[in-house]
């Protein structure tokens, strides 16, 4: 791995225009719709009164899988998502244009053998007036590196969610299918459809986009704590602790600490598996 390639990398702002079909068509890779007479999820899938996602921040003017480029010397077929911070700062217009300006923040070596961590920082603007909309931090983990040596910034550690009965618990079924729906949107790893790219990074199948589990839980919080109105979304951190197979149904177990700070972890539930965990989100 090239650390001083990665740390003086350069990408220009990204522009991207998205429309009422992108909209909806993200939505529907999370699942909404499943059941038409759901009038609180309507907004999301249909063009009357149209509602954005804040999640959909997560990949709006992404750079691309830049870490497959050979000169960077990164193992790629062994890159896992470990976190994702979003911050919004205003509600995503229904359609529009966004600029995204990008950095990678930091490289955390973990030691020869144990990986590395890399975090990366995106802002989101508003091409119409230039407000900024949101701000998205994430962290791969580099399994197939280490050893190297790091520098810059990390995120900081998590805490744990409480040791107690959650106050609120909501379950959402994921399709076969979901991975396939959900690349549409622009999240185009092979890990994601390709079985014999699975296999090369030591899974049976393609599994969930970590992203796609991440919008599972703004749906849920969406549904449970925000009456489904975007603008009391205000941000959301979460930690990939596992897979989760497309088709597994995602139990969320969240835990009110008031002043609308929720800590909460997903569970799919046919594994018993943590799936999400030591996450916070803030709603309004």
């Amino acid at each position: 791995m090239d650390i001083e390639k990665i740390r003086t990398m350069a990408i220009e702002p990204i522009v991207q225009s998205y429309d009422k079909r992108d909209t909806i068509l993200f939505a529907l890779g999370l699942g909404y719709g499943a059941d038409p007479l759901d009038e609180g999820e309507l907004p999301f899938v249909y063009e009357k009164d149209l509602r954005c996602l804040p999640s959909y921040a997560n990949i709006l003017c992404h750079p691309g899988f830049w870490a497959q480029d050979p000169q960077f010397g990164m193992d790629w077929v062994k890159i896992l998502h470990a976190e994702q911070d979003l911050v919004m700062h205003k509600p995503l217009p229904a359609t529009g244009t966004i600029r995204g300006e990008y950095r990678v923040a930091g490289l955390e070596d973990k030691g020869e053998g144990r990986g590395a961590l890399l975090h990366q920082e995106k802002l989101l603007y508003d091409i119409a007036n230039g407000d900024h909309l949101a701000t998205v931090r994430s962290t791969l983990f580099l399994r197939g590196n280490g050893g190297k040596g790091g520098f810059g910034d990390r995120m900081a550690p998590a805490e744990p969610v409480p040791d107690r009965r959650p106050d609120k618990v909501v379950e959402i079924a994921t399709l076969p299918r979901q991975a396939l729906i959900y690349r549409l949107s622009g999240d185009w790893n092979p890990l994601h459809a390709d079985p014999a790219i699975a296999r090369k990074a030591g899974f049976d199948q393609p599994i969930l986009h970590g992203l796609c589990t991440n919008g599972l839980a703004n749906r849920a919080i969406l549904a449970s704590y925000c009456d489904n109105d975007v603008a009391r979304f205000k941000s959301m951190f979460v930690r990939f602790s596992k897979p989760v197979m497309p088709g597994e149904t995602i139990r969320f177990e969240f835990f009110e600490e008031g002043g609308g700070k929720l800590r909460f972890r997903a569970v799919a539930v046919e594994r018993d598996a943590v799936v999400l965990d030591r996450c916070l989100a803030a709603v309004a």
